[in-house]
């Protein structure tokens, strides 16, 4: 029998337990055997639900890579803009690694990651979950089947709800840029960008134009002598869509993993004071710190002259990921919400303008968790890769990552001058 892959969790947020728990479930591919976060609390869950034994247990990833390799990989699940820093010590280490999109905040780092990994020869698989949904991937099967014959233009939409945007990029950890190190596209929309890349195959990208902007969620358009806290000194409190009481407590358990990560069990009164008096997900949704876009827009030109664009919008009613793909020969049109996507084409029979064929994955997507079943699927190529088996069409390389990267580099450079073209240079 093969030896379970051993793995260190390095940051112990949401995303890492997600990949991580699947050493419960599957103990014979993979077990968890060490974790560096400097919050107590963390270690001290991921100890309990992984018996993590206490010389395994470390501050940060400086302190673990000084006991050398320990274990086969990594699992990197912090945030955005230490995920270099995090990573060199560990792959200088032999450290192989599973990490988190995106894996690189500007093209600089990017550039050190990728020639760190180049030096040293690991395996380094980026997070780009999506690939792995049985939607996702039965879209990539038609187009590389030639079904719907040479991709002419690749439309992608992304609308992010009230509540999603609100909590993540206006009261949250992804709100300011400078404090997070990244852009609202690059934190939230470097996996559709990644899809697109990965959906149009060998075309390569040229040049990216983008706009966009913070257009709704500031102080200009809060309501009329509303207040700086919502259950402190807001008349609107149980009146606004964005009020920090209906979103985090008339819906709990939505955004818990955020909002109160110490205080699962708490009372809602305890709650309550806690959002009230000094939570930053209790302030205004139109007076806080944030600084990232509301919207934006991304076109690319590739290199045979298709093109692709991207659009973003935070404050939907509802979220929802939408994707459109025309050839020479058909089209491809789908939601990832619904699970379901039609193949159309020019009927050649004349006895109606064009014949489709619905291809409806919900049944597969009911059964599957995260992603439309991506989450588990994504560490499981990942165990193969390390294993050098045999692995997916949706494995990702970080050299498989960094066009997508390049190109939310240049969209955004793009968007801060006017809009202007911007190469995909590295």
């Amino acid at each position: 029998m093969k030896k379970p892959i051993t793995a260190i969790i390095v940051g112990g947020g949401h995303r890492s337990f997600i990949y991580a728990d699947y050493s419960l479930d599957h103990p014979d591919d993979l077990k968890i055997v060490g974790i560096a976060d400097p919050d107590k609390s963390r270690v001290a869950d991921a100890v309990k639900k992984y018996g993590i034994p206490e010389e395994n247990c470390f501050e940060s990833a400086q302190e673990l890579a000084k006991k050398g390799k320990i274990a086969d990989v990594i699992i990197n699940g912090t945030m955005d803009k230490v995920h270099v820093e995090t990573s060199i010590p560990l792959l200088e280490c032999g450290y192989d690694m599973l990490l988190e999109k995106p894996f690189a905040v500007n093209k600089e780092e990017m550039k050190q990651l990728v020639d760190t990994v180049n030096k040293y020869g690991n395996k380094v698989m980026i997070c780009h979950v999506l690939r792995y949904s049985d939607f996702y991937r039965s879209i990539k099967k038609v187009i590389s089947g030639g079904e719907i014959g040479e991709i002419i233009s690749i439309q992608l939409c992304e609308d992010v709800s009230y509540h999603h945007y609100s909590n993540s990029y206006v009261r949250g950890k992804w709100g300011n840029s400078e404090s997070s190190g990244t852009s609202m596209l690059l934190a939230k929309c470097c996996h559709d960008i990644d899809m697109m890349m990965w959906l149009v195959g060998d075309l390569k990208p040229e040049f990216v134009t983008s706009t966009g902007s913070l257009m709704y969620f500031n102080k200009d358009n809060a309501p009329a002598d509303s207040g700086e806290r919502c259950m402190v000194d807001c008349k609107y409190v149980d009146t606004c869509n964005l009020s920090a009481r209906r979103v985090y407590l008339d819906m709990p358990g939505r955004w818990d993993f955020y909002v109160w990560p110490e205080l699962h069990s708490a009372s809602y009164e305890e709650k309550y004071e806690y959002l009230k008096n000094i939570s930053p997900y209790g302030r205004c949704a139109f007076k806080c710190d944030n600084n990232v876009v509301d919207h934006q827009t991304v076109m690319v030109k590739f290199s045979n002259g298709a093109t692709g664009s991207h659009n973003l919008t935070g404050g939907c009613a509802f979220s929802q990921r939408i994707v459109r793909v025309i050839g020479t020969k058909g089209e491809i049109n789908g939601t990832f919400e619904s699970q379901k996507f039609t193949v159309s084409y020019v009927n050649p029979h004349f006895d109606d303008d064009h014949i489709s064929k619905e291809y409806d994955l919900s049944a597969e997507c009911s059964a599957s968790v995260g992603h439309g079943g991506g989450d588990h699927a994504l560490v499981e190529d990942f165990i193969k890769y390390v294993r050098n088996e045999e692995t997916s069409p949706s494995c990702t390389s970080i050299h498989d990552s960094v066009e997508g990267h390049l190109v939310v580099f240049a969209a955004d450079e793009s968007m801060d001058n006017g809009g202007i073209p911007v190469k995909t240079t590295f």
